[in-house]
C-alpha cells in the first residue's frame, strides 16, 4: 500500500503540520512523532474527506460523514454517551487556540517590583537559596548545568546566581541596579508575550574538503540575489535567504571550533546544524568531532550527502556509518534526516533547504519582536577607517539605529548598521544577521548584547562585568582527576565528561567502554567525544564548553592545544598503558588518586638534520621550539603527534661544547640513549616529574 509523508499531506491539506498530528491522535489514534513519519494512503483519504465535512453541529456531522470514516470510528473503543465528539472545525479552532501564544497585559515595573529578589553582586551558594527559597542542592545543580562548580559555602558572582536563577525561573536583579533603573532591562524578560515565528538559524559543519563551502556558495547563488553594486555583495559573516516564502539565516561560520567558542562562552545562537558528509569518503575525523559537538549542545541535525555526482559515491556507506553515531536515517526507521546533495552540479539543493524549514518547523522558534533588542556577536574587528565593527545577531526583539547596548564587557550606541548585503538599514528583528558601528571597543565572538536605558547605563553594566571577569578567572573551578572526589563529596558534580584521544581507532573504542563500565549510582562516566591523533584545540574547546577531562593515548597534544588548555584550566591526561588511565579514573572516583608525582613540559624541540657517526649513532641537529631543554631531561620523540619513543637524552651539546640547557631560539646538537631512528621533522618533547601536594580533601 503507498505510504504518504505527513508533511507533504499537510501541505496538500493546508493545515500545519501540529494540527495534521493532533487530527491524526484524536480522531483515529494513529500517534506520529515526527513530520518525516508516514500514513497509508487509505488513512489520508479518509482525512481528507473528514476536513470536507462541513460543521453544522454534532448531529448533522454524525449524518454527513462519509461512510468510510464511520466504518473507522466504529472499530475505536466506545466512548462514554455524555462525551460526544465536537465538530472538527471546532476541534481544529482548539488547536490553533492553544497554539497561539495567550495575549497578557504588560505588567508595569512597579507591579513586578515585589516578585522579583534583588541579590549582591556577591553571594554564598547557601545564602542564595534561603533568598529564592530553594534547596541548595537544586541550586547546586543548577550552577553546574550552566558549567559552574560550587560549594555550598562557596561565594558566587551575580552572573553566576543569574544563570541558576534563569534554569530555576526565578526572576532576580541586582541591588545595585535598582538604583540605576537597570532592573528595567532584566524584568522586560518576562514580558515576551508577543510571541510570532521567527526565522532558524543554521550552521554547516563537516570534515574539511566535504564541500562545506561549495554548499554554502550553492545556497547563496540560488536564494541570494546579487547586490546592485557590481555584484559585490559585503561579507558578513552570515546571510538570510528565502526558502518558500519562509527566511532562513545562514552563519557562515569556520566550522565547529567557532560553534563550540561560542557554546563555551554560553551563547546557543544555533538552531539547526547541516551536516556536511562527502559520498565517496564517508565520516572522518571532523565529521565525527561535529557530531559531537552537536550532540553536546542538543541541536538537531540534517545530514547533507554530498558529492553524489563522483563516481565512488556511496549513499548506503555513509548511512550504515552514521548509525555508529547514533544517527539513524529516517529511510531505515530512524529520525535522522539525510539528504543526497551536490553542490557542483546544483542538484538537492531545494530538498535539502526544504527539509531544514520542515526540521525548524518542529522546534517551533519564536521570538517577541516589541521588546528591548538581546543577541550575540558572532563576529568582530578592528577597521581602520570604521573603528570597533561587530556582526550582531538580533535573537530577542529589535535593534533601531540610535539604541544604546551593552555588548559583554563593552558598551556603544549604534552609529550605522548594515544588512549580508551591505545595505544601510535602520532596523533589525529577531534571527536577523547585522553589522553595527558605535562600540567603544572591539567585543569577542560568543559575547551576548543587550539595550540598554541609555549609554550611561550600558557603560556602567560593561564595566562591572570587565571586573566580574576578572574575579570570575580567579574563583574559575574546572574539574580535574585530583580533587575529583572532592568535588563528588561536595555534591557539586555528577557526572565526569571525558574526551578520548589515541593513535588508533581501536584503543579509543576499548577506553570508552572500560571507561564507562566504571559508572556508578552517584557518578555517571560519559565519553562525549572520541578521536584519532593529536589532542587539538578543538578538543580543549570542546572540553572548555562541557567541563570535561581530556585522557590522550599515545598522542600528544600539540603547542596550541597545550597554551589553550593551560588558559582555560583544562585537565589533560596522558597515558601509555590503556589500564593506567582506568586505574587513574576509577581511583579518583573514589578519592584514592595520589597525584604524587606531576609532570612538567620544559620545552618542544625540531629536528632539522640527522646525521649518522659509526661510534656515537644518529646524532640530531635541532631547533629549540619553546621553553628548554636540559641535560636531565626525560624526553618522549613525537612523529605526526603520535609517540615513537620515551627515554633519556645521551648527550646535549651546543656546537662542539656540552651544553647543561638549551633555551628557545637556539640550536643544538644530542643523541638519545638506546635510539638512533630520529627522522627529520620529529618533534622532541622535554620533560620532568616533580612532587606536589596533594590537594586537601
Amino acid at each position: 500500500m503507498a505510504k504518504v509523508r505527513i508533511y507533504e499531506l499537510s501541505k496538500e491539506l493546508g493545515i500545519s503540520n501540529k494540527e495534521l498530528m493532533t487530527l491524526l491522535e484524536k480522531e483515529f489514534d494513529i500517534e506520529v512523532k515526527s513530520h518525516m513519519n508516514v500514513v497509508d494512503e487509505e488513512d489520508a483519504n479518509l482525512i481528507k474527506e473528514l476536513l470536507k465535512v462541513k460543521d453544522d453541529g454534532d448531529e448533522d456531522l454524525e449524518e454527513d460523514e462519509p461512510k468510510k470514516v464511520k466504518e473507522k470510528k466504529k472499530t475505536k473503543a466506545p466512548k462514554k454517551k455524555e462525551e460526544k465528539k465536537e465538530p472538527v472545525k471546532k476541534a481544529k479552532e482548539k488547536v490553533e487556540k492553544e497554539e497561539k501564544p495567550k495575549k497578557t497585559k504588560k505588567e508595569s515595573l512597579k507591579d513586578k517590583e515585589d516578585k522579583v529578589i534583588e541579590i549582591g553582586k556577591f553571594i554564598s551558594v547557601k545564602e542564595f537559596a534561603d533568598k529564592i527559597n530553594k534547596p541548595s542542592s537544586e541550586v547546586i545543580k543548577a550552577l553546574m548545568f550552566s558549567g559552574i562548580m560550587a560549594g555550598i559555602n562557596q561565594e558566587i558572582n551575580f552572573e553566576a546566581a543569574k544563570k541558576a536563577a534563569d534554569k530555576l525561573e526565578v526572576e532576580i536583579v541586582k541591588e545595585a541596579d535598582k538604583e540605576a533603573g537597570l532592573d528595567e532591562n532584566k524584568l522586560e524578560d518576562e514580558l515576551d508575550v508577543n510571541l510570532v515565528k521567527r526565522p532558524p538559524i543554521v550552521t554547516v559543519m563537516g570534515h574539511v574538503d566535504h564541500g562545506k563551502t561549495s554548499l554554502l556558495d550553492a545556497i547563496r547563488e540560488e536564494k541570494v540575489t546579487e547586490s546592485e553594486a557590481g555584484g559585490i555583495t559585503q561579507h558578513i559573516g552570515a546571510y538570510t535567504v528565502e526558502i518558500n516564502g519562509e527566511k532562513v539565516t545562514f552563519l557562515d561560520t569556520p566550522g565547529h571550533e567557532a560553534f563550540t567558542a561560542m557554546r563555551s562562552r554560553g551563547a546557543q545562537i544555533t538552531d539547526v546544524v547541516i551536516l556536511v558528509v562527502a559520498a565517496d569518503d564517508g565520516i572522518m575525523p571532523q565529521t565525527r568531532e561535529a557530531i559531537s559537538h552537536c550532540k553536546a549542545a542538543g541541536v538537531p541535525i540534517v545530514v547533507a550527502i554530498n558529492k553524489v555526482d563522483k563516481p565512488a559515491a556511496n549513499i548506503e556507506r555513509v548511512m550504515q556509518e552514521l548509525t555508529e553515531y547514533g544517527l539513524l536515517a529516517e529511510e531505515w526507521g530512524g529520525d535522522t534526516i539525510c539528504v543526497p546533495v551536490s553542490a557542483i552540479e546544483r542538484t538537492g539543493i531545494d530538498s535539502l533547504l526544504e527539509m531544514v524549514v520542515l526540521t525548524a518547523e518542529i522546534e517551533e522558534l519564536k521570538a517577541d519582536p516589541n521588546r528591548r533588542s538581546q543577541g550575540t556577536v558572532i563576529e568582530s574587528e578592528l577597521d581602520k577607517g570604521r573603528g570597533p565593527v561587530a556582526t550582531l545577531l538580533v535573537q530577542k526583539g529589535t535593534l533601531n539605529i540610535g539604541d544604546s547596548i551593552q555588548v559583554g564587557s563593552t558598551y556603544g550606541r549604534i552609529r550605522a548598521m548594515f544588512d549580508d548585503k551591505g545595505k544601510t538599514i535602520k532596523t533589525a528583528g529577531p534571527s536577523i544577521p547585522v553589522e553595527v558601528l558605535g562600540l567603544s571597543e572591539v567585543p569577542e565572538a560568543g559575547d551576548k548584547f543587550t539595550e540598554t536605558v541609555d549609554e550611561k547605563t550600558a557603560r556602567n553594566i560593561a564595566n562591572e562585568i570587565k571586573q566580574e571577569e576578572k574575579e570570575l578567572a580567579l574563583s574559575r573551578v574546572r574539574v580535574s582527576l585530583e580533587d575529583f572526589y572532592s568535588q563528588i563529596q561536595k555534591g557539586t558534580v555528577r557526572e565526569l565528561p571525558i574526551i578520548v584521544k589515541a593513535d588508533v581507532q581501536g584503543s579509543i573504542e576499548a577506553l570508552k567502554v572500560s571507561l564507562e563500565n566504571l559508572s556508578t549510582d552517584e557518578v555517571k562516566v560519559r565519553v562525549i567525544h572520541g578521536g584519532v591523533g593529536a589532542i587539538t584545540e578543538t578538543d580543549i574547546s570542546l572540553a572548555t564548553a562541557s567541563n570535561a577531562v581530556v585522557i590522550g593515548f599515545n598522542v600528544r597534544p600539540d603547542n596550541n592545544a597545550q597554551l589553550l588548555a593551560e588558559k582555560e584550566e583544562v585537565d589533560v591526561k596522558t597515558y601509555r598503558v590503556i589500564y593506567h588511565a582506568i586505574d587513574d579514573i576509577k581511583s579518583a572516583m573514589i578519592g584514592m588518586l595520589e597525584p604524587e608525582i606531576k609532570e612538567v613540559i620544559q620545552g618542544r624541540v625540531e629536528v632539522r638534520e640527522t646525521y649518522k657517526v659509526s661510534a656515537v649513532g644518529t646524532i640530531a641537529g635541532c631547533y629549540v621550539l619553546s621553553g628548554k631543554i636540559t641535560r636531565n631531561s626525560e624526553i618522549r620523540i613525537l612523529r605526526n603527534s603520535i609517540i615513537i619513543h620515551e627515554g633519556n637524552l645521551a648527550s646535549l651539546k651546543r656546537f662542539k661544547d656540552d651544553a647543561r640547557e638549551v633555551n628557545a631560539g637556539y640550536e643544538c646538537g644530542l643523541s638519545i640513549e638506546n635510539f638512533n631512528d630520529i627522522k627529520t621533522g620529529d618533534v622532541i618533547e622535554a620533560f620532568v616529574m616533580e612532587k606536589i601536594v596533594r590537594k586537601e580533601l
